[in-house]
């Protein structure tokens, strides 16, 4: 395994500045969870500082040459592909790779649709991690130290291998680890697994462990059971009930043979890839419950983050991307209203935006229009104070 460790305190949630990252990535966002321990409830739609969950995860990824959302078509605030797995439900290893297929970028970002804290910075630490690196992954871990699989950026190739292996290859790489080293892996991955586990409806209306029991309740001692109740040995079987020697299974519907990966747990890909990890208790922040919904609202509203928050949820209601330097705005804000008169600060910072955006916007514009307002109330001020004739 390997650790890796940014400059920083990633545990207080601030990022450090990410290094030069890849040319470009692709991101895939699950986001067709059945959400049960929010009663069912419409999760990636859910509001924390005014912006639905996905659209949040949608902006932190938003410098992907192409997005994937794994889920039923919604409104978005910014463009997407949508990809559905076969069937829907069939969990996030089966929702991965349905979003994987309509990507082509060397690097793939892979995230959940429940991360309110997630922003660029820290996806382009995790790109930037895994490009200086000879890793397959680099993921976040949370506060307790655990893997968070899908708060990640992955060597697309790697992915694409192991979802396409039998399923016997995979069991017996994840066989082969070292023991310390699997019980630890296990402990890291067990809230993402339970999470999956609860996310995902049994097409039959039972629950439990479905990679681990067949369709008739018996349990295959190789994780999977063909469709007439009989084991398969390699871990899969065709439509016709016919084991199939490669572990694959054949679909008129689809091209070639693919793996049947529903049901599967996230440790049958991450336990057979080469993880960098980067600690990061904030941004890998998700959000399960009500209890996490209500947290996420609060923090957003804390003092030391509700201007920035606000001015993020402006931008994207408003539908522009602009780097602004609220400090600038602030002070120029403060001058003009103990300047002048308290109403001057608002119809100053929007004259402000107006001028730039009349000089084609963008960051210079803002801050030579916000220096020309800020000197003028200066000027007025002094008049306040100075007695002397007008030289």
């Amino acid at each position: 395994m390997t650790a890796y460790e940014p400059s920083g305190d990633p545990g207080a949630g601030t990022d450090p500045a990410p290094g030069p990252g890849p040319a470009g990535y692709d991101a895939v966002v699950l986001a067709g969870g059945a959400a049960r321990r929010l009663g069912g409830a419409d999760k990636p739609g859910l509001r924390v500082g005014g912006r639905a969950l996905l659209d949040r995860v949608l902006a932190a990824c938003a410098g992907a040459r192409t997005t994937v959302v794994v889920a039923d078509p919604r409104p978005t605030a910014r463009p997407v592909t949508w990809a559905r797995e076969d069937p829907p439900g069939g969990g996030p290893l089966a929702a991965l790779a349905a979003g994987l297929r309509h990507t082509t970028a060397e690097y793939v970002v892979v995230l959940s649709a429940d991360l309110p804290f997630l922003g660029e910075p820290t996806v382009a630490r995790l790109l930037s991690a895994l490009a200086a690196s000879e890793v397959d992954g680099v993921l976040l871990t949370d506060a307790d130290g655990r893997d968070q699989p899908l708060v990640a950026a992955y060597r697309a190739s790697a992915v694409r291998r192991e979802l396409a292996a039998p399923a016997g290859e995979r069991a017996g790489r994840e066989a082969r680890e070292e023991p310390a080293d699997r019980k630890g892996r296990d402990d890291r991955e067990d809230r993402a697994d339970r999470k999956g586990r609860a996310d995902r409806e049994d097409r039959s209306g039972r629950e439990g462990p479905i990679a681990d029991e067949g369709r008739d309740g018996r349990v295959d001692p190789a994780g999977r059971e063909g469709r007439d109740g009989r084991a398969d040995p390699a871990g899969r079987e065709g439509r016709d009930g016919r084991a199939d020697p490669a572990g694959r299974e054949g679909r008129e519907d689809h091209p070639g043979d693919r793996p049947d990966l529903s049901g599967l747990p996230l440790r049958r890909l991450t336990g057979a890839l080469r993880l960098a990890r980067v600690p990061d208790a904030v941004a890998s922040f998700d959000c399960d419950t009500w209890d996490d919904i209500a947290t996420a609202r609060a923090r957003i509203r804390e003092h030391g983050h509700v201007l920035d928050e606000w001015i993020s949820a402006a931008k994207d209601e408003l539908g522009i991307d602009l780097d602004v330097d609220t400090g600038l705005l602030l002070d120029l804000a403060r001058d003009a209203a103990h300047g002048v008169a308290r109403p001057a600060a608002p119809l100053t910072t929007f004259l402000v935006g107006y001028v730039a955006g009349r000089a084609g916007g963008g960051p210079e514009a803002v801050a030579e229009a916000a220096r020309k307002a800020a000197a003028l109330a200066q000027r007025w001020a002094d008049e306040a104070t100075d007695a002397r004739p007008d030289a």
